[in-house]
């Protein structure tokens, strides 16, 4: 089964409109600047999972609804090529922080987890804006080489490593070197920051 595609950008912006909030009040509510909330609305620039759980929290919402779950499910099995792919970005020129990536747990219902398989691409030239947000991570590197940088350290991780961090830490995580890398990556936001 092909993986389905969902437009982070109008999901953002129909929710925005819904709550009658300008690009203004959420970005003053999330921390987020107002060029960014824009050019995810207008498919310019692709959110860090960091930036869609901020946004969740200031509409209200889970972060499955970004990604059009049906959360019906006890339970949830996502076959290879199934999950929920995020595409990266709409229009000739946006800004990718690098990645993509695709939900895997877009069935279960009352989740306090979001699971990622997660794809990071070699980035040049530019710096990408540290994450924060309550909660925990947990990143596997499976393929390739990854940097995470917290508050003032820095990491390589190999595959077969992984790294379990408070996500209130300013974070990156990134590519390392010429070739892709591929994570797994979990994501708990406290039940006060995600409403389930």
């Amino acid at each position: 089964m092909p993986a389905n595609n969902v437009d982070i950008g109008q999901k953002a912006k129909s929710l925005r409109i819904e709550k009658k909030m300008s690009v203004e009040d959420v970005a003053k509510a999330s921390g987020i600047p107002v060029a960014d909330i824009a050019g995810i609305e207008d498919h310019t620039i692709s959110p860090p999972l960091g930036q869609i759980i901020g946004l969740a929290k200031v509409f209200q919402v889970t972060v499955g609804e970004f990604f059009g779950d049906s959360a019906d499910s006890p339970f949830c099995i996502v076959r290879s090529e199934g999950g929920k792919a995020v595409p990266r970005f709409g229009a000739a020129g946006g800004k990718s922080g690098g990645y993509s990536y695709e939900s895997l747990g877009y069935q279960k219902q009352n989740r306090q987890m979001e699971p990622f398989l997660v794809t990071l691409t070699p980035v040049s030239g530019r710096q990408v804006a540290p994450n924060q947000h309550d909660g925990e991570e947990i990143i596997f590197v499976l393929e390739g080489q990854v940097e995470v940088q917290l508050a003032e350290h820095t990491e390589i991780l190999n595959p077969g490593d992984s790294i379990y961090y408070d996500s209130n830490l300013p974070h990156v995580v990134s590519c390392h070197g010429e070739a892709p890398a591929k994570i797994f990556a979990v994501i708990y936001a406290k039940k006060e920051m995600i409403i389930f």
